[in-house]
């Protein structure tokens, strides 16, 4: 959880001076705004923030800044989302008061589809997932996309029902689909001292594939494609995940091209601003992102985010780019079609 002691150590102020949305003049009025927020008083910086948890990454200390920067969002409203998409979304995406079980294998790991089991079924098809039982739903959602909204309070208060579902279903290793997923259990959970149920273990979809494609190396045919990766915000609180995409890239032949929007330094794809009022804003970061990709040569953007490829996708066809998710890209290192 934030760490305010470690805070004062950090001449840099890393977590301000770095961010690619806010300005600062000099190093002590970024000191200033942080101090005011650790004293938990409102400052520019609540309302200037676009959520793309990208602070937490450039803490030197680890001490997760962008917990407070939430907290505090919510505590003064200062994202001023209008109330009824606010409402419509936590109505929408509510878990279930029972949730329905399945016949699982505890032994043997289970694919949480999450909420995209049916909007993105064609990304979860061939062989990568056929011989894997899974769950889908609401009832196994993280709910970690309410930092978007300012809303850190309705994250803790769904944790202990999802889970108690992952309990109750008696899953003892999860494969999460997305980055999201599987920050909620390996950086929300521990650094906010909510208790995993026992001998719970999560996996990231990227080792799973990874492993998969180890096992059955003779199989692949090198894609020989370059390709801009586009890293999702909840991968800022889990940055090592990022080391599986290159691991993958190298063993199916795909080369991630070195470009100045990747990494640490990466621009989240913006589908938020427009609901946090920041259209134009929007727009430029999109822009700014795309042309990038295609300044250093790739053929294809490719996400682990859905929403991020929904956010971008159209903007980066028209430029003459395709669009993939990673485990689409090893279908076709498989030799697997994707119509």
């Amino acid at each position: 959880m934030f760490n305010d002691v470690n805070c004062e150590k950090c001449e840099n102020v890393d977590c301000l001076t770095r961010c690619q949305w806010i300005e600062f003049s000099n190093v002590e009025e970024a000191r200033a705004e942080r101090n005011k927020m650790i004293k938990g008083e409102e400052s520019r910086v609540l309302s200037e923030c676009v959520t793309c948890f990208a602070c937490d990454e450039y803490c030197p200390y680890e001490s997760h800044p962008f917990d407070l920067i939430t907290e505090l969002q919510e505590k003064y409203n200062s994202l001023n989302i209008d109330p009824s998409i606010l409402e419509n979304t936590i109505v929408r995406f509510a878990p279930h008061d029972q949730v329905r079980l399945k016949e699982i294998d505890s032994s043997k790991p289970t694919l949480n589809k999450c909420g995209f089991g049916k909007i993105n079924a064609q990304n979860m098809r061939g062989r990568l997932f056929e011989d894997l039982q899974d769950v889908k739903g609401l009832d196994f959602f993280c709910n970690l996309m309410y930092h978007h909204y300012g809303k850190d309070s309705i994250i803790k208060e769904r944790a202990p029902i999802i889970l108690e579902n992952i309990k109750a279903q008696g899953i003892r290793e999860m494969i999460c689909y997305h980055d999201e997923c599987y920050g909620f259990y390996a950086s929300y959970c521990p650094r906010n001292n909510i208790e995993l149920p026992p001998n719970f273990k999560p996996t990231h979809i990227y080792e799973y594939l990874y492993n998969y494609l180890k096992d059955h190396e003779s199989d692949i045919k090198p894609l020989g494609m370059k390709i801009a990766y586009q890293r999702s915000c909840s991968n800022r609180f889990i940055p090592e995940v990022d080391e599986w995409v290159d691991k993958i890239c190298s063993l199916i032949g795909v080369e991630r091209v070195g470009r100045k929007y990747d990494r640490e330094n990466a621009l989240c794809c913006a589908g938020i601003f427009a609901t946090l009022d920041k259209k134009a804003l929007g727009r430029k970061t999109q822009n700014d992102n795309i042309e990038d990709m295609i300044k250093h040569g790739a053929e294809a953007a490719v996400y682990n985010c859905p929403m991020c490829k929904e956010s971008l996708g159209s903007k980066v066809e028209r430029k003459g780019l395709n669009n993939y998710i990673l485990s689409d890209l090893c279908r076709l290192a498989l030799g697997e079609s994707l119509e």
